[in-house]
């Protein structure tokens, strides 16, 4: 516990930026009656949204929204468990990276806005969203993702083999970035999902095989309420009067060179 601390500690310092002009610490109860802890983050100068927490098992995820690339990316450190019999010297990492649809999470500038209201609370989402299933039938090439946003590359540099994507959001950047079809797909492979069997039913522990991970995010602004009232003419009108909160699950789908980095599906 005491090293899941100190990773927490270092990675929270290496990947909040030093001209980031919001932060908002929220307490979260997880289903489990644990007490989460979320570090929310904005800059407008860059306009990106930092989301970030640690689980119980000492798992510290990351979710970074690029707004002006349209790019959403879960990042997962999963801490190495020695009693399986094997030894790391660092976390084992994981990069979902997919398109983020603009009504899916508050603006960077609304980020900025928000003020820190009794941090020791702790709060309950009022929705919860429909469970997401992703397959990621892609895996990219950290040296070439510029092309869609630089920050691929920056966030999930750990991520070198296990950085993954899907088709569907490439053919939709194609069209949302005004980027040929071509270039895009150049910078991924892809790996064929159905092809291997499920890491939990794969004997041999060095065989690829079809890795499934599952993410919470307990708690999120996931939109802006408005009110209305009337100005000093005496017109209505609208103005925004807080947030909208929402939790929401993610399944993930993709395929480890190795069954040993899958072996949460073996539990």
């Amino acid at each position: 516990m005491l090293i899941s601390k100190f990773l927490f500690s270092l990675f929270l310092a290496v990947v909040l930026p030093v001209d980031c002009l919001s932060q908002l610490v929220v307490n979260v109860k997880n289903k489990g009656g644990d007490i989460i802890k979320e570090i929310i983050t904005g800059n407008t100068t860059s306009d990106v949204v930092e989301l970030q927490f640690q689980n119980t098992d000492g798992t510290i995820i990351n979710q970074f929204i690029d707004f002006k690339s349209e790019v959403q990316i879960f990042r997962a450190y999963v801490l190495w468990e020695e009693e399986l019999g094997f030894t790391r010297n660092k976390p084992f990492t994981l990069c979902f990276v997919s398109r983020f649809n603009k009504n899916e999470f508050i603006s960077s500038d609304a980020m900025s806005k928000l003020r820190q209201k009794n941090p020791t609370a702790i709060r309950t989402p009022e929705e919860e969203k429909v469970p997401e299933m992703h397959i990621m039938d892609l895996q990219m090439n950290l040296k070439k993702t510029d092309v869609i946003s630089p920050n691929i590359k920056k966030f999930c540099k750990e991520a070198n083999i296990t950085t993954y994507a899907k088709e569907s959001d490439i053919k939709i950047w194609s069209q949302a970035l005004g980027q040929d079809m071509n270039l895009l797909m150049s910078t991924v492979k892809r790996i064929h999902p159905e092809k291997y069997t499920n890491c939990k039913d794969t004997a041999a522990i060095t065989s690829p095989c079809l890795c499934h991970y599952h993410i919470c995010v307990g708690w999120y602004p996931c939109g802006l309420k408005y009110c209305r009232g009337k100005d000093s003419a005496g017109r209505y009108v609208s103005y925004r009067c807080g947030i909208k909160t929402c939790r929401r699950f993610l399944s993930y789908d993709f395929v480890v060179d190795k069954k040993y980095n899958c072996l949460w599906d073996d539990i």
